[in-house]
This record gives C-alpha cells, structure tokens and sequence, in this order.
C-alpha cells in the first residue's frame, strides 16, 4: 500500500469528528426535521384524497431535503478543506445557486447508464429470433450480466457519493463527469477502497448511535414507567424513538394515549430519531468529501 494511499485513509478515518461541526449538525438537522413535516403533511393530504396537495406537499419536502443536503455538503467541505465553516444561511443560499450542477451531472449519467440498458433490452430481444438466439443469448447472458452488475457498482461507489463533493468543491457539471470518467478509466480501485472506508465508518457511527439510542429508550422507559409512574405503555412511550408518529402508531393498531403527555412522548422520541438518522450522514458526507479531496489534492 503506497504511501499516498495511507494518507488518503487517514483523512478518511479522520471523518468521524463530523458531529463536532456544529453548523453543519443544525443545517442537517433542520432540513431534515422541515422535510419530516413536509412529508407528513403530504400524506396527510393523501388520506384526504386531495392527490394535487399531496403532489406538492411531497415535492416542496423532497426539494428541501435535497438542498438541506447539499448545504450540508457545502459546510462539510469546508471542514474537510480546513476552511472557516460558513453560516448555515450562507450555506442554504449557495446550495440554491449551485446543486443543480449535481443534477445536471447525475441525469447524465442516469441518462448514458439507460441507453445501455436499452442496448441490452434490445439485444435480449433479439434471443427471440431464429437461428440467432441461441448463439446470441450465450454472449448477451453473461455480458449482461457483468455490465449490470458494472453499472450498479458505479452508481454505488464513484458517481453517488462524489458527484455531490465535486460540486461542493466548485466544479460544473462537465467537470463531475471528467472527474468521473477519470476515475473509471486511471483510479477505480483506490476509489473503491477508499469509498469502503467511508461506508464502514457511517455502518460503525450508525452501530454507536443505535446502541445509544435503544440502550438509554429502554432504561428510560423502565425508569419513567417504574420509577416515576408515567401512565403511557412502553411502546408508545418509545414510539416516537422509532420513527413513529400518531398516525403510524394508530396504523400499528395502537391507539394514541396519554392526550398531551402521549403526544409529547412522541415529539421528543421524534428529536432523538431525527439525532440518530443525521449523525451518520453527517459522517458519511465528510467521508465522501475526504475522499474528494485526497482524489483531486494533486490538481
């Protein structure tokens, strides 16, 4: 393993202090607790069958996560470059101006993976005829496969999660795809390693903070039920803990109770999942940002 390699999973495993990026943790947080609501509400339109409401309500929470995202990333790269951390506002208005660069650079390569599933389609297609079929079907099965499987490893490793850092760093779309198609062809490899890295470090950051979380619900609940008599059953009690709201808990068969003491139980619950679900991204995009940067540091 040379050298340069060992710094760049030094940078990678240097990640972890993520959550002590405090803007970054509020920008995340927020944008995904605004998104929480936005989508809620839109199911809620659903039940009403106002289809039309629900459209927007999902679409104006998708958007906001979307860019909640990408500011993120932006405060993110920032750290990962040593640089002062801009505002969270700050942050929220250059993502406004920039993320349609990651757009643009993903529907590309959206766009060029679908004509190769097209080809594929149509060579499949072609196993129907004749004389030919049998021949062709014996190249086109085992190509198909290993092209597939190609398409989704790249999708998974250089192109998802680095698409957004090279926008984050300033490129344009045209750039995201350079840089991509640089990696394909010189360093997929020592991508591929370093992207391991990354997701192994977000699986042990989500391991942590589930333990965290189940471990102190579980206690809780058995100190408040127990010892301080609170008259809510345990699993509505750690419901909101779990991702659930009233309309999912009563989905689940379980009436809401408790009136305001059970609706407050589950707003607090929905704090600490919200915590649990932005502490790891939070980890995973400055690993994607670390690997970015150790990528492109001799440019």
């Amino acid at each position: 393993m040379t050298p340069p390699l060992l710094s760049a999973l030094a940078r990678v495993l240097a990640s972890i202090d993520a959550p002590r990026n405090l803007r970054a943790l509020y920008g995340l947080l927020t944008g995904f607790c605004i998104a929480g609501l936005l989508l809620a509400m839109a199911r809620s339109a659903l039940l009403r069958d106002q289809a039309l409401l629900s459209a927007l309500w999902l679409g104006l929470g998708l958007a906001v996560a979307f860019f909640g995202v990408n500011a993120t990333g932006l405060m993110l790269m920032d750290q990962a470059r040593g640089l002062p951390v801009r505002d969270p506002q700050d942050a929220f208005a250059d993502a406004l101006r920039c993320a349609h660069r990651l757009l643009l650079a993903l529907l590309a390569c959206v766009a060029l993976a679908a004509l190769v599933l097209l080809l594929l389609a149509a060579l499949l297609w072609a196993t129907r005829l004749p004389g030919v079929g049998a021949p062709l079907l014996a190249v086109v099965l085992p190509a198909g496969v290993l092209v597939l499987g190609g398409i989704s490893f790249v999708l998974v490793v250089p192109v998802g999660p680095l698409a957004g850092p090279a926008v984050w760093a300033g490129a344009h779309a045209p750039g995201v795809l350079r840089f991509m198609r640089q990696r394909l062809r010189q360093g997929l490899p020592e991508t591929a390693l370093l992207m391991a890295a990354v997701y192994l470090l977000a699986a042990l950051a989500t391991a942590a903070v589930s333990f965290v979380v189940v471990s102190g619900s579980q206690l809780l609940a058995g100190l408040a039920i127990l010892g301080a008599g609170v008259e809510l059953p345990a699993r509505q009690l750690l419901a909101g803990v779990m991702g659930l709201g009233p309309r999912s808990l009563g989905a689940s068969g379980m009436p809401l109770e408790g009136g305001n003491l059970g609706l407050t139980a589950l707003i607090g619950g929905g704090v600490v999942f919200a915590l649990a679900l932005v502490l790891p991204t939070l980890v995973w995009l400055r690993g994607c940002c670390a690997v970015y940067l150790a990528l492109t540091e001799d440019e």
